[in-house]
């Protein structure tokens, strides 16, 4: 069965079919968006609301097994199936960035719900947490477009290069991949909203340990759902249970559990092979990591004793050697959904270099 999957997916489609499924799954996100929108009016929070909306949370959840391009499909999984569909829970409850004193507009309701951004005075923020950073330069975001093209070339000298080196680049290309797709989101967002939308990455190889690269760096806007929608609830119950000193333990473990899972089927849906648990350990792995520092920082009253200089390398590298041995196996297994992004990121340089649409199944990935 798996052997099925071995050559990328996207090779069984056409690009143009491709795209139009795209975009009947956007449409079909739209209504249900509407849809959602509407319950308000007609339902209260809570049970009757919850039960209004379930049946949206499944379709969200069964859409993006329409699409079978590893790029095209990433986004549903990421902006619907996971953020989405969360958002729409908690405003099931009453709680979340959907809701306000005033019932928000549909213009500004499905931009919020079904989209990875989070306006600057928007409830989701815990500021105790995630501080405010400034927006990056043109000038930065253009050296990493520049990286990631660079690197997409360099594919082609795989045989070339160290084994290792091969595998930081598929790190700096999923960084750098989510960093331009969520920014171009968040500038489009500005532009037609004139409303000031948090960046999504705060530099995460400047991070200066694991907690800091999870809680304030990395995709923000996944960290403030998991904050409003598995954090702070069992941080709630556990204070029931354990000494306050430690409520946050269970909820970062829980957190990370959470996170983990929505991962194993982030990858399914770009991938199609069944999940071998590895993504799901590398999130405890990451879990228990900050669990553990949390530990060491509340026994040392919070000062820390490591100075950036030394932390901030000993971090990157932990992330990069977990990464090695859970997170990147599960792409490269089978090849086929590293072969789709690599096929079609060669398919879309040759897009902005000739002005026409050039089909992956031309290109050979050297993965």
């Amino acid at each position: 069965m798996e052997a099925a999957f071995s050559k990328p997916i996207v090779e069984m489609v056409s690009i143009n079919q491709e795209i139009h499924k795209f975009l009947v799954a956007w449409t079909i996100v739209l209504a249900c968006l509407c849809y959602s929108h509407t319950t308000a009016k007609f339902f209260p929070k809570g049970k009757s609301r919850f039960l209004a909306i379930i049946p949206i949370v499944f379709v969200f959840f069964i859409l993006p097994l329409y699409l079978t391009s590893a790029h095209l499909g990433f986004t549903p999984v990421l902006f619907i199936t996971w953020l989405a569909n969360f958002k729409l829970l908690l405003f099931a409850f009453g709680k979340g960035p959907l809701v306000s004193t005033q019932p928000l507009p549909l213009s500004t309701f499905i931009p919020l719900a079904c989209l990875p951004i989070e306006f600057q005075n928007s409830s989701i923020s815990d500021v105790e947490t995630i501080k405010k950073i400034r927006p990056k330069s043109t000038l930065n975001h253009v050296a990493k477009i520049t990286l990631l093209a660079i690197m997409i070339r360099m594919y082609n000298y795989k045989d070339y290069l160290h084994p290792k080196i091969i595998l930081s680049f598929y790190c700096l290309h999923i960084y750098f991949m989510l960093e331009i797709l969520l920014t171009m989101v968040r500038t489009m967002v500005q532009a037609f909203s004139r409303v000031e939308v948090e960046p999504p990455f705060d530099e995460p190889y400047m991070s200066s340990s694991v907690q800091n690269f999870w809680g304030r760096r990395w995709n923000r806007r996944v960290t403030s759902i998991l904050r409003l929608t598995i954090y702070n609830p069992v941080r709630s119950i556990a204070m029931n249970w354990i000494p306050r000193k430690w409520v946050s333990l269970p909820a970062v473990l829980t957190t990370f559990l959470v996170s983990g899972l929505m991962h194993e089927l982030l990858f399914y849906y770009t991938g199609r092979l069944k999940p071998n648990g590895k993504v799901f350990g590398y999130f405890i792995i990451q879990g228990v990591t900050v669990t553990l520092e949390i530990v060491i920082k509340k026994l040392w009253n919070g000062k820390t004793w490591v100075p950036r200089i030394i932390s901030v390398p000993l971090t990157l590298s932990f992330m990069l050697h977990t990464s090695f041995w859970l997170f990147l196996p599960p792409l490269l297994r089978g090849r086929a959904d590293v072969n789709g992004w690599c096929t079609e990121s060669l398919a879309f340089l040759e897009f902005i270099r000739y002005g026409k649409l050039v089909s992956p199944t031309n290109f050979t990935c050297p993965f």
